[in-house]
């Protein structure tokens, strides 16, 4: 008779794509939640936690088929017997908002101003950094069509990320209008619904211009690009003529940026030439010296007004990308009003986003600062956060337009750009451990805890086996421990403990001489009444 097969012990490994989260990544990502909730509450965003499943209709973007019902995200049906509803773990935290809005809509103010965090999922292919399971957190105003909401957003974000540690000079908020997009497309006669096709493609290459660089995007424009490795992509198949005016927006950003060089040089002639004269006037608090200094000096200042002008007279030709450069502008003056200029917040066309609700302002903040990637080649951090107005996305719920603007910052992105500049602080220290000499006098042990916790201090007794000392020791290592406290009988008869400095011990055992060690011992009594005052002075 054939012995029955064991059942097969599960591998202790989590899901591919899935990974654990311990101790100070933990502390850390509520320490940035905390901070980004703080901005988030200043500019009068309330909070929100719906969900994290929904129905698969409500989310919208990904439909169950019969082969995959599960395309793009984590769902499952109710009991599909009776064919019950298809739920999905939720894949952001907008589609939520929006059938809360719908939902809501009669008991909630108008304009709506949430904030949300947690977790999403999406199923798609993990990869090195990329997660099936991450932490968002958004903030969206809905039921509002100005765009002073959208100049808030992107004040907030600059804010946001000022808030977590991110100096100024080491990030950029870059805004865009999709409107301007669909009017460059519009004079490329690349409108209608018949040209989606080579939309898509055209997209999706401007996407692609931090990678490819302008020499592959025109490529991706015309007739296809073949890679390094000899891989072919097909192009969109513009003309020549098509191309350029795609071209003129996607080096946009370069163009600009030359004629502000240029006039640089004239700004160092005009200043030198009026040096004397501005000085002198300076006594007398002379106004139009004054403002002429400040005005040539300080041509980065220009750089957003000087794009606005380019990307209008490449969109002269369309309505609709008319009104998209004069929603920048109005954005533009906004921000300036606050305080915001082109040192943190830049007007720049290359930002397109990625989905395909977004019908206004898109914005994102990108960290400016070097890294070295996996081969040890230096390359930006890249992109932490971003968001736009989607005003169509409420309407599947309700058949009427609610407009809204909202952002979303990655925050595993940020705890990894703030890991990268050394910014995080470090692991916080264990509890103090608080050791067992005999087992019948735990009630004891457990009193002095009491007392340091009462204190603030964080405190634990030693719950293992206690007949090895030295485990007890290791144990405290283990947890990071400053201290251990130690009382046996005899400490207990005279009323003190033992305090075992384990940072100081760890300190000496690697580098102190015999002397060292006796002019510094890490082992000292401490009466147990003053037990709280002395760890206080050692934590400090």
């Amino acid at each position: 008779m054939a012995k029955p097969k064991k059942t097969p012990r599960p591998k202790p490994v989590p899901p591919r794509g899935f990974r654990d989260y311990f101790g100070a990544e933990v502390t850390q990502r509520k320490a940035m939640l905390d901070a980004i909730a703080e901005v988030y509450a200043l500019y009068g965003f309330e909070a929100l936690e719906s969900s994290a499943v929904e129905t698969v209709e409500a989310l919208g973007k990904f439909l169950p088929d019969v082969d995959r019902p599960n395309e793009g995200v984590f769902a499952w049906q109710e009991e599909p017997e009776e064919n019950g509803p298809w739920l999905a773990l939720r894949y952001d935290l907008t589609a939520p908002l929006a059938r809360v809005y719908a939902e809501h809509r009669n008991t909630l103010p108008t304009p709506y101003r949430r904030y949300a965090m947690g977790p999403v999922w999406r199923n798609e292919k993990p990869g090195p950094g990329r997660f099936r399971q991450f932490y968002q957190c958004d903030a969206d105003t809905v039921g509002t069509a100005s765009v002073a909401a959208d100049a808030e957003i992107c004040a907030m974000l600059a804010d946001v990320l000022e808030r977590v540690g991110i100096a100024r000079g080491d990030y950029v908020v870059r805004i865009n209008n999709r409107k301007v997009l669909n009017g460059v497309m519009e004079v490329a006669g690349l409108a209608g619904d018949d040209r989606a096709e080579a939309r898509g493609i055209v997209l999706r290459a401007i996407d692609k211009l931090d990678r490819l660089g302008s020499d592959g995007v025109r490529a991706l424009l015309g007739e296809g690009r073949k890679d390094e490795s000899g891989d072919f992509t097909e192009g969109a198949g513009l003309s020549n003529a098509q191309a350029e005016v795609i071209m003129k927006f996607v080096n946009a950003y370069s163009e600009v940026d030359s004629a502000l060089a240029r006039e640089a040089v004239d700004a160092e002639e005009f200043n030198h030439e009026y040096s004397e004269r501005l000085h002198a006037a300076r006594d007398a608090a002379s106004p139009v010296f004054r403002d002429q200094w400040t005005e040539r000096s300080s041509d980065r200042a220009l750089w957003n007004t000087k794009m606005l002008r380019h990307l209008q007279v490449l969109v002269s030709d369309s309505d609709v990308g008319s009104e998209g450069v004069r929603e920048l502008t109005d954005i533009k003056e906004l921000l300036d009003a606050q305080g915001y200029g082109p040192d943190r917040i830049v007007i720049d066309p290359s930002v397109v986003r990625g989905l395909g609700y977004y019908t206004g302002p898109v914005y994102e903040a990108e960290l400016t600062f070097e890294i070295l990637d996996e081969k040890g080649r230096p390359r930006q951090f890249g992109s932490v956060a971003g968001g736009g107005r989607y005003d169509d996305l409420v309407t599947r719920f309700t058949g009427q337009q609610v407009p809204a603007t909202g952002v979303s910052v990655g925050v595993d992105r940020l705890l990894a750009a703030l890991t990268a500049k050394g910014k995080l602080q470090a692991e916080a220290p264990g509890p103090v451990v608080v050791t067992v000499m005999d087992r019948d006098r735990m009630a004891d042990y457990q009193s002095i805890c009491a007392t340091l916790r009462q204190a603030g201090i964080r405190a634990e007794v030693y719950l293992g086996n206690p007949r090895n000392f030295g485990n007890q020791l290791k144990y405290a290592d283990k947890r990071g421990s400053p201290a251990a406290i130690i009382q046996g009988s005899d400490e207990a008869a005279r009323g003190v403990v033992q305090v075992k400095d384990l940072i100081l011990g760890a300190k000496l055992a690697e580098q102190a001489t015999v002397e060292e060690w006796k002019e510094n011992p890490s082992q000292v009594e401490v009466p147990l009444d003053g037990l709280v005052d002395h760890l206080k002075r050692l934590l400090a």
